[in-house]
């Protein structure tokens, strides 16, 4: 990245690692066959396949058959959500979701909505997590799937996925949990047995974008969302993007190599930043003790986000409004949380990475310091 570049927008996407890249040039360059071929190229790629499904499948402690690769979570998510619904639709048509979703599951939820589902959204409280009380009663035995996201990406909320599970079980032992664990993956420790489907995606953990992952219990049926040449993956037929594949393994290895150590770094930077907003007594801190230290949202209340972020810009700092994939200017988010209309319309995101030194923090706050100021006096004089 550039020399004088500030990234603060990790959540959105991050660089793609050296040694990932490394890793996807030569498996470029030496595996030129088709992992589906039974020559010779073919059999040697799909060996080079093989051992990075294994790998993955040691790191995330699973079994090589219960994981899907796909183009990133969206892609993931529809395969989970209406892979699931088509499957199961005779046993049932309810799906439960959250107020803390990342877009694209709610573009799910309306289309299955379209197909005859209906979609119930649980309560959360004001610290993020979701209401238990209303899930239990939002169960019914037609619940076939609920979907909740590990870690809110505008907010960084951290749902207690293992006892959201036990809930869901007690219920209906029939229902399925499905997680969006893009936000999670490589910023804090996951247990995949806390869920029967999990969605991942490269790009936000230094891998290529492009490929994505979806962990389906092997209990599990699905009905394919894509259709093609099903010999070596029934659910995601097609040639398999081998380098792409090979990045993302190596990737992930990078991503969970010491996890705790890079949090508590993280944790450092984000109360740094914390404890100097502080003092401008009209930013709101969007985060609750549940919030993990990757992503900190705040409001400018009497700011338009838009018009700051590209005041920042302008000195090559990069930070985002509510998510990348938001097309609306009202944080979902902020608003279950808050209920607050100018809090959820002010928002800013600023995300961390293990990557992010102490100097670009301070650099930052400086331009953050200066370009506020201005704003505020701005509105003043208006």
């Amino acid at each position: 990245m550039g020399d004088n570049m500030i990234y603060l927008d990790y959540s959105a996407t991050t660089p793609v690692s050296y040694d990932v890249l490394e890793s996807f040039n030569k498996a470029s360059r030496d595996y030129i066959g088709n992992a589906n071929s039974i020559h010779s190229l073919g059999v040697k790629s799909k060996a080079l396949l093989n051992s990075a499904t294994k790998q993955i499948a040691e790191l995330l402690d699973v079994n090589c058959s219960e994981l899907i690769y796909t183009s990133g979570a969206t892609e993931s998510n529809n395969l989970a959500l209406i892979g699931y619904a088509l499957k199961h639709k005779n046993r049932g048509r309810h799906i439960i979701t959250t107020k803390l979703e990342h877009p694209s599951i709610y573009s799910i939820a309306s289309y299955l909505e379209t197909l005859g589902f209906e979609i119930s959204y649980v309560d959360n409280d004001s610290d993020g997590l979701i209401d238990l009380e209303d899930l239990k009663s939002l169960i019914r035995n037609d619940t076939i799937l609920i979907s909740i996201c590990g870690v809110n990406s505008e907010t960084g909320v951290r749902q207690p996925l293992k006892t959201i599970r036990q809930v869901i079980k007690k219920e209906n032992p029939n229902t399925i949990f499905h997680s969006d664990l893009t936000q999670a993956l490589g910023k804090i420790s996951i247990n995949l047995h806390d869920v029967d489907m999990a969605s991942f995606s490269g790009h936000k953990i230094f891998g290529p974008k492009g490929i994505g992952l979806l962990y389906k219990n092997d209990k599990i049926e699905l009905e394919p969302v894509i259709h093609g040449s099903s010999k070596s993956s029934p659910l995601r037929p097609g040639t398999p993007p081998l380098p792409l594949i090979v990045a993302l393994s190596k990737a992930i290895r990078l991503a969970l190599t010491d996890l705790t150590k890079k949090e508590e770094y993280i944790r450092k930077l984000n109360e740094k930043i914390v404890n100097d907003l502080s003092h401008f007594p009209e930013i709101r801190f969007n985060k609750s003790k549940y919030s993990i230290p990757h992503i900190l949202n705040i409001s400018l209340m009497q700011i338009r986000p838009e018009s700051f972020i590209h005041a920042m810009e302008e000195h090559e700092v990069y930070i985002s409004t509510n998510t990348a994939c938001s097309s609306n200017d009202l944080s979902t988010s902020v608003m279950a949380l808050y209920n607050d209309k100018v809090r959820a319309l002010t928002t800013i995101r600023i995300s961390l990475s293990s990557i992010t030194t102490i100097e670009e923090v301070n650099r930052f706050l400086t331009f953050f310091h200066g370009e506020y100021q201005r704003f505020i006096k701005l509105g003043r004089r208006n």
